[in-house]
């Protein structure tokens, strides 16, 4: 989350200036990953790149295996729905 230490508040990505700095003071904000480490290029709207920042360890996360089970539970269900329909 982009946060601007002069004006002491986060921004949303897309309400810095293309540049990547911010709209009230016009300093270059830093850019964090969700575990607090600084990135180390400026958030521009190129730039920008929601799966880099959500990595821990520089890999992508894999889907847990109950989000795997519970779609695979939802398809199902409605898989039975729509049988039901016509029986």
């Amino acid at each position: 989350m982009p946060w601007c230490q002069e004006c002491a508040k986060y921004f949303v990505p897309n309400a810095l200036t293309v540049e990547g700095k911010c709209p009230n003071c016009g300093r270059e904000i830093a850019e964090f990953t969700i575990n607090g480490k600084r990135l180390d290029r400026p958030v521009t709207h190129k730039t920008l790149d929601l799966r880099s920042l959500a990595r821990s360890n520089g890999e992508d996360e894999k889907i847990p295996w109950h989000f795997k089970l519970l779609v695979v539970l939802l398809v199902g269900y409605l898989s039975w729905r729509v049988v039901s329909l016509f029986i």
